[in-house]
């Protein structure tokens, strides 16, 4: 048996273990689960959805009953003020106001999600598609006018209009706006919304023909998003719909890339990364890495033995849509790609590039060079923005450094981005970095993450770091600071929940050169 006939038994692991967790925290009575964060006993909306999917797959004792409570309560919730820049999206939870009062006012990304249109959206479609003769009749008509309803409503959506910021570029949600506006539109015989699908779709694959990446690029979570809806459009949509002639290609072309940045030995995707919730893929729960559980198994995966004691873990909720949906989608992945997520084929470059309108002034250069335990990798980028499209430097992390430890654990530094602009060139143990519009006030800040339990507690410089030799030399300063922020103690927060150590270094007082740090490392 190879390890591709294995893949139907590892989807069903993953569906199995995430659902067993999601168990726990299914409240029948109200037909929701309670919140993942736990929250004084509120309920989840977006993962109630992602639930009812794993219990029509699961279906076993009243299954198929809870997954259409949930679903119909789901529907109940939706918004339905057509006028409102919200219609047809859904609640984040059932207890919460009506949004759009004067106690409960309107804010994007916080009382309400306009990207839950897409994920909730893609959840029904695909029970539908998988699972139409455990649905009633009535609760499928039902489904249908809450779909028609959403794809209303996210056609309100125009990037930089009442602070959405939907672009083509913005890929996880635009190809599951293109796929479900498609899909609808084709169910009703509404000719525009399926129009409207189609042509949304070719701006993302426009985008993605330039160098065949993704422009939401190298996010163990939001690739993994973007794989997920794009099987939906590989699987669902027709020869006729651009989605369905694209989408198999598209899996591929992303599979490979990503392919290319793994490095299984230390069970990481090189950076650098556009959108990261964490610096080690083995601490913080990936979508990404669920995907990889169903092609090369669990024990391999960057996924811990208790995947629910991850960082970000909420996102395990997810897990039984990637089951139902990986014997499918691990077909379009070629065996060079899997290959190189099972076993590390030796020390390699990779350059590429990925475009982010409006936000990038040219095309990001993307560049790495992986070894077997160490791996470096950055990208230039001219931007009107700090923080990458997303506008957030704690996810936007340019410039990457991993390194094995000697316990199996993984060291990290990533730039912490401050500017709009960057210069980036990776060598062979070497991360270059030159602000081109920086001057005697800029700084580079590097987090790097704490040692393991075996190394030093206080790190007072780079001598105390373990695992790994740096030096740094350049324009900056060669006097640094350091500084830790913690989990309850520190100069600064955590971010993403991870701790970390920030070397800071200045430019000399009054210098009138270009801020520039060479840094190499050494493995010890």
């Amino acid at each position: 048996m190879t390890r591709r006939d294995d893949t139907q038994e590892w989807a069903t692991n993953l569906l199995t273990e995430s659902m067993n967790w999601l168990d726990m925290y299914y409240d029948a009575d109200a037909g929701y689960l309670y919140s993942l964060d736990a929250t004084a006993l509120t309920h989840e909306t977006r993962a109630s959805a992602w639930y009812a999917a794993g219990l029509l797959a699961r279906n076993e004792v009243d299954d198929v009953e809870q997954a259409v409570k949930i679903v119909e309560n789901i529907i109940v919730g939706q918004h339905k003020n057509v006028s409102s820049q919200w219609f047809g999206d859904y609640q984040i939870y059932p207890e919460e106001p009506t949004v759009g009062t004067a106690q409960y006012p309107p804010k994007i990304y916080n009382s309400w999600d306009p990207n839950w249109r897409g994920f909730v959206g893609t959840t029904f479609v695909l029970m539908l598609e998988e699972f139409p003769t455990l649905i009633p009749n009535d609760t499928k008509t039902r489904m249908l006018e809450s779909l028609y309803n959403t794809t209303i409503g996210d056609s309100y959506r125009v990037g930089g209009v009442d602070d959405d910021n939907l672009y083509p570029a913005y890929s996880n949600p635009s190809i599951m706006r293109a796929f479900v506006s498609g899909w609808v539109g084709r169910q009703l015989n509404e000719s525009n919304m399926t129009a409207a699908g189609e042509t949304y779709a070719q701006d993302v694959i426009d985008l993605f023909n330039r160098a065949n990446t993704l422009s939401e690029f190298n996010s163990g979570t939001y690739a993994g998003v973007s794989l997920y809806a794009l099987t939906l459009w590989a699987k669902y949509m027709p020869e006729s719909s651009v989605m369905g002639q694209n989408g198999a290609r598209m899996i591929k072309e992303t599979w490979k890339s990503l392919g290319s940045l793994y490095n299984a030995n230390l069970r990481n995707v090189a950076g650098p990364w556009d959108r990261s919730y964490g610096y080690d893929m083995n601490r913080y729960l990936s979508i990404l890495a669920l995907q990889i559980w169903t092609l090369v198994g669990k024990e391999k995966a960057p996924i811990n033995g208790k995947p629910y004691v991850m960082g970000h873990k909420n996102d395990f909720a997810i897990g039984p849509l990637v089951a139902i949906l990986a014997p499918f989608h691990n077909t379009l992945i070629d065996n060079t790609t899997v290959s190189s997520l099972d076993t590390f084929p030796g020390t390699h470059t990779v350059n590429t590039s990925a475009f982010s309108p409006p936000y990038d002034t040219y095309p990001r250069n993307i560049s790495a060079w992986l070894s077997p335990n160490l791996t470096i990798g950055a990208e230039s980028f001219s931007e009107n923005v700090i923080g990458g499209p997303a506008k957030n430097p704690n996810s936007f992390n340019p410039a990457v450094v991993q390194w094995g430890r000697a316990d199996g654990s993984v060291g990290w530094l990533t730039l912490y981005s401050q500017v709009m602009e960057l210069n980036a060139t990776v060598g062979e143990g070497v991360l270059s970095l030159t602000y081109p519009q920086g001057n005697s006030t800029s700084a580079f800040q590097f987090l790097v993450g704490t040692n393991s339990k075996r190394g030093k507690r206080d790190v007072a410089s780079w001598a105390d770091v373990e695992g790994v030799n740096v030096t740094v030399q350049g324009t900056v300063d060669p006097a640094y600071s350091v500084s830790f922020s913690g989990l309850v103690g520190g100069s600064g927060d955590t971010i993403n929940d991870f701790e970390f150590w920030n070397f800071t270094y200045g430019m000399p007082e009054g210098s009138t050169e270009t801020p520039y740090a060479k840094l190499s490392f050494e493995l010890v």
